[in-house]
C-alpha cells in the first residue's frame, strides 16, 4: 500500500510497504481523511522528538521509521480478534489516543493522562497510508451520523476543543476570549460559542477572524503586535480565555486581560518555560488551566456531534484535500515555512490529484 514515511528530519517519504494487519481489539481501516497538524509539522522540521525513530518506545514498542498521521477518519476495512460495535464498510472517525484504562487517571475519566498513554501516529504508524490499523477502543462508528468523510477526520481536534472548553468550566452567558484563532483555535471558538458563551476571537490573519466569525464568534479582533490585549480589547473583562497562540508574551497577556476570578486556558504549547507572576495570581484568585489533548470517554462523542451541526462550515476550515503526494509540498512545508495555509489541510491517501471537501 502507499504511505507516507518518515525518516528523519526533513525527510518523508512515499513508499510502498506492506497493508497492516489488525491485532486483538483492532480495526483494519481505509483511511479516507487524514489531517496534519503543528506536531506533525514540528517533527518534520526539527524531529525526531515524539516519533520513536531512534529509540523503542516503551509503550507501543515501535522502533525505526515510522507513518504519521493522528487526525483521521476512514471505513472499516476488516477486524481483530474480540472486537465488537463495527463491521466491515462502516465509517469511522478514530480519536487516536489509547489509553489501559486500569490505572488511576483512567479510573477517574482522565484517560488523556493514562499512565500507559500512546497515540496512532504519534508512537506507532498512523493514518498518512491508504490503511491503518489502530484499537477500536479509539473509535466511533459514525454509521448513523450525518457526517461526511472528510468532515469527521476534524474530530479528533475538535476533541481537544471541547476538552479544553470543559477544563475552562465555560458556560452559558459567560465572556470568553480565543487568543489565536487558526489550527486548534479555530475548533475552539466553535466549541465555545456552542457552550452559550459570548466568543471574541483575536489574531493576525483577517480571513481566520473572518472563519471564527462564520464558526460563532461575536466580535472578531485584530491582533497589532506591540499592543497588549488589554489595551486591544479595551474594557473587556472575559471569565474564560482561551491561549491558543504558545507564545509566551501572549500568555502574560490573557493572565492580565482575564478577570479577577477568571481562568485562562493554556491550550498552545509553549515551546520554553514562561515566568508568571504568582502573587498576582493570588491576590486576584485567577486560574491558570492546563489541557492535554481530549478524554475520549467524555469529549470525542460530544466532538463528533458538534461537527455534525455545522454542516458547511467545515469547508472554510478545509476548503480542499489533497493526495498523500502533496503532503510536504502542499502541507508540512508551508506549515513550516509559515506561509500561506488553510486552517485544516486534509488528504485523501485514495486520490490522485486535489478534489474539493466534501461536508455533506
Amino acid at each position: 500500500m502507499k504511505a507516507a514515511v518518515f525518516h528523519g528530519r526533513g525527510d518523508i517519504r512515499l513508499e510502498d510497504v506492506p497493508r497492516p494487519e489488525p491485532g486483538a481489539g483492532e480495526l483494519l481501516v481505509r483511511v479516507t481523511g487524514v489531517g496534519i497538524c503543528g506536531t506533525d509539522a514540528a517533527e518534520y522540521a526539527a524531529g525526531p522528538q515524539m516519533f520513536p525513530i531512534h529509540r523503542t518506545d516503551p509503550v507501543t514498542g515501535h522502533r525505526g521509521p515510522m507513518v504519521p498521521g493522528h487526525e483521521f477518519a476512514g471505513v472499516v476495512a476488516g477486524t481483530g480478534r474480540g472486537v465488537q460495535g463495527f463491521t466491515e464498510d462502516d465509517p469511522i472517525a478514530c480519536g487516536a489516543g489509547i489509553s489501559c484504562g486500569t490505572c488511576g487517571a483512567c479510573a477517574t475519566g482522565r484517560s488523556n493522562l493514562c499512565e500507559h498513554y500512546w497515540t496512532v501516529g504519534l508512537q506507532r504508524n498512523g493514518a498518512l497510508a491508504e490503511f491503518a490499523a489502530v484499537p477500536a477502543a479509539a473509535c466511533i462508528n459514525v454509521a448513523e451520523r450525518a457526517l461526511a468523510s472528510d468532515v469527521a477526520a476534524m474530530a479528533q481536534p475538535m476533541a481537544i476543543a471541547v476538552h479544553a472548553t470543559a477544563r475552562g468550566r465555560l458556560g452559558a452567558g459567560e465572556d470568553a476570549v480565543v487568543v489565536g484563532t487558526g489550527g486548534i483555535g479555530a475548533f475552539v471558538v466553535y466549541a465555545a460559542a456552542r457552550c452559550g458563551a459570548a466568543v471574541t476571537g483575536v489574531d493576525l490573519d483577517p480571513e481566520r477572524l473572518r472563519v471564527a466569525k462564520a464558526l460563532g464568534a461575536g466580535a472578531t479582533v485584530p491582533a497589532q503586535p506591540g499592543i497588549p490585549l488589554t489595551d486591544l480589547l479595551a474594557g473587556a473583562s472575559p471569565s474564560v480565555v482561551f491561549e491558543c497562540t504558545g507564545v509566551g508574551a501572549m500568555l502574560h497577556e490573557a493572565i492580565d486581560l482575564v478577570r479577577p476570578g477568571g481562568r485562562v486556558v493554556v491550550v498552545g504549547l509553549q515551546e520554553a518555560p514562561v515566568a508568571v507572576d504568582l502573587r498576582s495570581l493570588a491576590l486576584r484568585e485567577k486560574e491558570l488551566v492546563g489541557t492535554l489533548a481530549h478524554a475520549f470517554g467524555a469529549d470525542f462523542g460530544r466532538a463528533v456531534e458538534s461537527l455534525e451541526a455545522g454542516g458547511d462550515l467545515w469547508r472554510l476550515l478545509a476548503p480542499s484535500v489533497l493526495p498523500l503526494e502533496d503532503l510536504v509540498d502542499g502541507g508540512l512545508g508551508p506549515m513550516v515555512a509559515g506561509g500561506p495555509t488553510p486552517i485544516k489541510t486534509l488528504f485523501d491517501p485514495g486520490i490522485d490529484s486535489p478534489r474539493p471537501t466534501v461536508t455533506g
